[in-house]
């Protein structure tokens, strides 16, 4: 469904440029849940932003369905991780939601169907007619779930969407975003600094360099479905896997090279 090949990006800058993404290639099928990890500074939200059109690469190509991707396509959403500079302050719960439903030109009873279920599948409900700076900011990234789940996307891109919100309140949201992926069979590309969250999500871990990146391995996340924050991550294999991914990540690139 999604090629990334040979992407390379570079920073401009006066003195000299500098090289974030360095030959970077994977691919994401169909209904899979894939995430990103790496070094801090390697280039996951660079890589994940030119994924998604918002940032042409220097060198390479990403193509959705087998078409270039040469601007934001019609059929992906992205969940950032400043949930609060993504939503409308001025807006409620239910009026956030819609409006990117507003703008795909959606008659009002189909927007007003697709925000109800939305809003009832990350548990918000009673929310509706409450404004952000009311809500908590676990509720606050519900919100932001709930607008791209309601615009129905054929793929989501997630950039560190949990990393500013407590450890339950992380625990729960993973748990949400399982089962939402369940219910849509969507397609996930989740980037994260965090292992053990990468592990506990996904059918596969790509694992970049430190930078400038490139893919230093993938890694096939054979646990079963459906998961469990307690039985999940106290099992063998968890732990083996990752282990794997928290040695891969602290590799110097040379010995990645050799």
């Amino acid at each position: 469904m999604l090629d990334v090949a040979h992407l390379r990006y570079v920073y401009p800058a006066a003195a000299s440029s500098s090289v974030a993404i360095d030959d970077v290639s994977f691919t994401v099928e169909r209904g899979q849940f894939v995430s990103i990890v790496g070094p801090s500074g390697s280039g996951k939200t660079t890589l994940l932003r030119c994924v998604a059109g918002l940032m042409p690469p220097t060198g390479g190509s990403v193509s959705l369905h087998g078409e270039p991707v040469t601007g934001v396509p019609a059929e992906l959403a992205i969940v950032f991780q400043d949930y609060g500079r993504s939503l409308f302050p001025w807006l409620n719960v239910h009026d956030n939601v819609d409006m990117p439903l507003r703008r795909l030109g959606l008659p009002r009873d189909e927007r007003e169907g697709r925000i109800g279920s939305a809003l009832a599948e990350v548990g918000l409900s009673e929310a509706a007619r409450k404004f952000p700076w009311q809500l908590s900011g676990g509720m606050q990234q519900r919100v932001a779930i709930a607008r791209a789940i309601a615009y129905q996307p054929s793929i989501l891109l997630m950039d560190e969407p949990f990393a500013s919100v407590d450890a339950q309140t992380r625990a729960d949201l993973q748990d949400t975003t399982l089962a939402i992926w369940r219910a849509h069979g969507s397609t996930v590309l989740f980037v994260t600094h965090d292992i053990d969250e990468a592990v506990y999500l996904s059918d596969r871990v790509v694992v970049l360099s430190r930078p400038p990146a490139s893919v230093a391995a993938e890694i096939d996340i054979d646990l079963a479905r459906p998961r469990d924050q307690i039985e999940t991550k106290s099992s063998p294999r968890f732990v083996e896997l990752r282990a794997d991914v928290a040695r891969l990540i602290r590799r110097p690139r040379a010995e990645l090279e050799a």
